[in-house]
């Protein structure tokens, strides 16, 4: 799923250039307060059993927190191409961009 998500927007970078992973640093400073927490979270979920994760559909390399690979990529992944899609919107539609 992960795949899909960059095949679907990252060509946004290359077509609109949209420059968000020009300007990395910056939408990184944006996702990984989030992402931490949301990591967290999940550590907790975990270790109470309230979540899971299917060993069957992860590749088995853990991080931290016996957290899955997957689920760190999963929390950077995503909304780095929510960024490059709103990015790619207000690029197409410049009047919607804040000012």
């Amino acid at each position: 799923m992960l795949g899909f998500t960059v095949i679907g927007s990252f060509w946004l970078e290359i077509a609109l250039k949209v420059g968000v992973l020009r300007r990395i640093k910056r939408a990184m400073f944006s996702i990984l307060p989030v992402s931490t927490l949301f990591i967290l979270w999940d550590a907790y979920a975990v270790s109470q059993g309230h979540w899971f994760f299917d060993r069957e559909q992860i590749v088995g390399i853990y991080g931290p927190f016996d957290i899955p690979l997957e689920e760190y990529l999963f929390f950077i992944v995503v909304p780095l191409a929510a960024i490059m899609t709103i990015e790619a919107v207000t690029t197409v539609k410049p009047h919607w961009r804040r000012k």
